[in-house]
Parts: structure tokens; C-alpha cells; sequence
């Protein structure tokens, strides 16, 4: 992380930040979801890193409802770099 961070308790960021996916998907028991909104508040990286996932969800749903044609070789090029196919 860098030094954008007001504490340095980099574990609670980590526990937090692996709770990232139930949350924006509705499923964190409630005071999870208000004590992760409150380190968000508080922790500028932690934010950022939850505003990229929800920009992210965003996309893919927007992708999801208006697919469109990938270049060629573009796909396979992003995927292996994701290391989700092999070389």
C-alpha cells in the first residue's frame, strides 16, 4: 500500500479488502458492511481499491447487456497475461 494510509494496520486493510466481493454483491452481515464503510471512510487506499472493483462490476454488466466484437488476438493476449490459458 502506499503512504496514503491514516494507520498502519495493513492486516485489518487485507481482512477488509477480502470481504470487498460479498459486499458489493449484497451479501456481508450488516455490521461487516458498517465496519467496512467506516475503514473506507478513513483508509484513501482501501477506497480506491473498492471504487476500481465497483467501476469494474459496472463495466462488465455494461459489456454484459452491449457485447462487443474484441480485436483479434486480443482476447487470447489478455488472458494469457492473466495467466488463464498457457502460453
Amino acid at each position: 500500500m502506499s503512504n496514503t494510509h491514516t494507520h498502519d494496520n495493513f492486516t485489518r486493510c487485507q481482512q477488509l479488502l477480502g470481504q470487498l466481493n460479498e459486499y458489493a454483491d449484497g451479501e456481508l452481515a450488516i455490521d461487516l458492511c458498517h465496519e467496512l464503510e467506516l475503514h473506507l471512510t478513513d483508509c484513501t487506499d482501501c477506497k480506491i481499491v473498492f471504487d476500481t472493483l465497483t467501476k469494474t462490476i459496472k463495466l462488465y454488466h455494461l459489456l454484459d447487456e452491449n457485447p462487443e466484437a474484441i480485436p483479434a488476438g486480443v482476447e487470447e493476449r489478455l488472458l494469457r497475461r492473466l495467466n488463464l490459458v498457457s502460453s
